[in-house]
């Protein structure tokens, strides 16, 4: 453990945005994943899927939990899998 202030304060702190980030990759990992269920089997609501996983895919990027690149990665993945089942 440590015995500086600011070293427990900075333990504190990265543990608990260590669980905030566990938490939102999941709700991405999810999203991503039910989307590709959706379109897998065709589903009505597989557009409803899939922009609710762009949407948590764009807004993990801007809360710093994904790159850029790996964001546009998994996006172009998904609408390729999307436009190939229609």
């Amino acid at each position: 453990m440590a015995n500086i202030k600011s070293a427990v304060k900075r333990i504190k702190t990265s543990s608990r945005n260590e669980q905030r980030n566990k938490a939102l990759k999941a709700r991405v990992k999810k999203a991503v994943k039910e989307a590709k269920t959706a379109i897998s089997v065709k589903s009505e609501q597989a557009g409803q899927a899939l922009k609710d996983a762009l949407k948590r895919i764009d807004k993990s990027v801007t809360k710093g939990l994904l790159h850029k690149r790996t964001a546009a990665r998994k996006k172009s993945r998904l609408m390729k899998l999307f436009n190939r089942t229609k």
